[in-house]
């Protein structure tokens, strides 16, 4: 087993049929940390609100992180729009702490903001109505969700490689109103007040490295499509980890980011990377 400084998870959607129960197992039972940051939807509670999904594997998600934290792992609990609900229980609870955001000091000296970064996102952050809306793109982004499989068990057939009908049609509807990109925008933006180096957010399930200025911004991806997550290494360097079961590379295979001020040349290779696993 593997021990880093830190990691972090985001948008497992545990109690959701997309949820990768078995990558993000897999993940969890092949590294440590001293500090595990789960940054938001970890437990899909507007899907559980329509019906009831939980199968072995994601109560097991459940007790691996619950085991960590008895045997010493910080587990902070940054909770996003999908369980907001935790919010109201903020506070420690042993090794347990849940918190609305955090910093993170890396050891290179680095400050870190952690948010889930729904707070951000103009469609969930607004009236009732662009809340009923948010409700309703998760409702036909499940649905693609579920057609993943047959379509890769067609393709397979076929000897063609993984490829996901949902994140082809999140690219091609939020490209189309460059959605992504002012979200990271105005992730970095809002981490300035924050004196920090960087931000470390989830929500948008597009794992990225950017830089907005002197702010880098950092997207872990998620547990449903690209099986994704950050490391922290004793060093202060923070690596992508790529867990996903139809990957080209091998499940585990670390890809190496910096922090800022370092090499830009190894961001972009971790971003066009990501592109090509979407």
């Amino acid at each position: 087993m593997k021990r880093y400084r830190a990691g972090w998870i985001s948008d497992a959607h545990l109690g959701t049929r997309g949820c990768n129960a078995t990558a993000l197992l897999d993940f969890l039972r092949a590294n440590d940390f001293d500090t595990l940051y789960v940054v938001g939807d970890l437990i899909d509670i507007w899907s559980l609100r329509r019906g009831i999904y939980w199968p072995q594997q994601h109560n097991d998600v459940i007790q691996k992180l619950l085991r960590k934290a008895r045997k010493g792992t910080h587990v902070i609990y940054v909770p996003g729009n999908h369980d907001e609900l935790v919010t109201d229980f903020c506070g420690a609870y042993g090794n347990i702490e849940i918190k609305q955001r955090a910093i993170h000091v890396t050891a290179s000296g680095e400050r870190m903001l952690i948010i889930h970064g729904h707070e951000l996102d103009v469609v969930v952050s607004g009236s009732g109505r662009m809340r009923w809306l948010a409700f309703a793109g998760d409702l036909g982004y499940q649905f693609l969700l579920s057609l993943n499989p047959l379509i890769n068990f067609v393709r397979r057939r076929f000897g063609l490689g993984y490829w996901s009908l949902s994140a082809y049609a999140k690219r091609r509807v939020k490209d189309a109103v460059s959605f992504i990109g002012k979200f990271e925008a105005a992730v970095a933006h809002y981490a300035e007040r924050y004196d920090v180096d960087a931000v470390l957010c989830g929500h948008i399930h597009s794992a990225a490295i950017r830089e907005f200025g002197k702010i880098t911004y950092y997207n872990c991806g998620d547990w449903v499509e690209s099986c994704t997550a950050f490391v922290e290494g004793n060093d202060g360097i923070v690596a992508l980890v790529n867990y996903h079961p139809f990957s080209a590379a091998r499940p585990g295979e670390h890809r190496t980011v910096e922090l800022p001020g370092q090499n830009d040349e190894i961001r972009m290779t971790n971003v066009e990377l990501m592109s090509k696993l979407e």
